[in-house]
């Protein structure tokens, strides 16, 4: 019988419980595809006497996760506790310096320290997996690494967070404004009680940061990511798009700029208008996708649960059978010594079409002031639309979409706005996508 891949799980919340589920369903196909057996050795977790759903018995229990990075009946520690740096960091490194294969669901440690940590598993030989902090369930990380490695990747993009993605397609759906979805999303689980790293960008820029490093070979470069959230989209703003034909979802976008001073990354989350042609169109609820272009492959698609005790849990055992397979790799795809120091990329040249969206006074001049601002910028507009805003029954929304303009044409405009006594809010921004 070939030897069993040992395992300890820190974190027992509803990924960890269903890792334990998933191999005991699975088992047995697990082993024939793994070519060994996995065990769980040991477990831990914050509170012993919690009832998981699952019998913990066979188990050793270690009340400091940390120390499991130091048993000698543990080959593979898998971290599903979160969080960017304390036991989680700490148990993360403890367990590549003493030899021990890493698999980790955590995007926001990744995000911050995932050279560093890959930098220790080179050293030391062993893997460092995270197919799960990356679009739960879906492969995009072994996607990416594996199947479309033989292509230079031109452009990443896609919905990397279900939260935002449920709020904003229920909001097409019923006509209902952003607090009272969000209100919904929290009461049906889809959203923390502090749902600030979601409807901000945050999780979405971390997923991002590490599609940008595998796809284009650069070194992470979290701080670089631009973010918007979704807090500012009104119900308003969702019909509008309608009407154009395209739907709001929040987009995390990177790509590459090369010019005569060399290659610059871009990397952005914000909300967009997707045409309703365009397969990110008709993701909705609580589901991810991703979309990667490779020169020779073309468009991939990579769709399906963002999250989740399942899918999740599926992910996580994927990393852990290539590990009992002997399948290490660079944790990037690349060495981390060969990885790119890529500089930030400048948008202001960028072309797209731009919707922008007003609540000014109601009183004569105001489309005037807009539109001269627009033209001084030397950006042409191509619809107006402007109507009664029901939240203020004293303003008014005026929507504006331009023709194809460089980003720092749109930039020029709203500066020219600034202060003025007719624009009562700041204007919301977003690009649509494929213009």
């Amino acid at each position: 019988m070939a030897t069993p891949l040992r395992i300890a799980l820190a974190g027992l919340g509803t990924v960890g419980a269903g890792v334990i589920r998933l191999l005991e369903a699975n088992g047995a196909l697990i082993e024939r595809r793994a070519g060994r057996p996995i065990q769980i050795t040991a477990v831990s977790a914050r509170d012993r006497t919690k009832d998981r759903g699952v019998d913990l018995s066979p188990y050793a229990w270690e009340d400091d996760m940390t120390a499991m990075a130091a048993r000698d009946d543990v080959d593979v520690v898998v971290e599903l506790v979160g969080g960017s740096d304390g036991p989680a960091l700490t148990l993360a490194r403890n367990t590549l310096q003493s030899g021990k294969s890493l698999v980790t669901a955590n995007k926001a440690m990744i995000a911050h320290h995932g050279l560093s940590l890959a930098q220790s598993a080179e050293a030391q030989g062993v893997a460092l997996k995270y197919e799960a902090a990356v679009a739960g369930g879906i492969p995009v990380v072994k996607g990416m690494r594996e199947g479309a490695a033989a292509n230079v990747i031109e452009r990443i993009y896609g919905i990397l967070n279900g939260t935002c993605n449920y709020v904003l397609s229920t909001m097409e759906d019923t006509g209902r404004d952003f607090d009272d979805v969000l209100k919904e999303a929290q009461d049906l689980g889809y959203a923390e009680a502090d749902p600030g790293f979601d409807i901000d960008g945050v999780d979405a820029a971390h997923k991002l940061s590490i599609l940008a490093s595998i796809a284009f070979g650069t070194r992470l470069d979290f701080q670089a990511v631009d973010m918007i959230g979704i807090t500012r989209v009104r119900a308003a703003d969702i019909a509008q798009a309608a009407s154009l034909g395209y739907v709001i979802r929040l987009i995390g976008m990177a790509d590459v700029d090369h010019d005569d001073e060399g290659a610059r990354l871009l990397q952005r989350v914000q909300p967009y208008l997707v045409p309703l042609d365009h397969p990110l169109a008709a993701v909705d609820g609580p589901t991810n996708a991703v979309v990667a272009e490779g020169n020779f492959v073309g468009r991939l698609l990579f769709q399906g649960a963002g999250a989740g005790d399942g899918p999740t849990a599926s992910a996580v055992m994927a990393d852990i059978i290539d590990i009992a397979r002997g399948e290490l790799g660079a944790p990037f795809s690349i060495p981390v010594a060969e990885l790119e120091e890529m500089p930030r990329a400048d948008a202001g040249h960028r072309i797209s079409r731009t919707y922008l969206r007003f609540i000014v006074a109601d009183r004569p001049g105001v489309l005037a002031e807009i539109t001269a601002a627009m033209r001084d910028a030397g950006v042409s507009i191509e619809s107006l639309i402007q109507k009664g805003e029901p939240a203020n029954g004293d303003d008014v929304l005026v929507a504006i979409v331009t023709h194809e303009a460089p980003e720092h044409c749109i930039t020029e405009a709203l500066k020219l706005l600034e202060g003025s006594a007719s624009i009562t809010e700041p204007p919301l921004v977003m690009r649509l996508l494929g213009s």
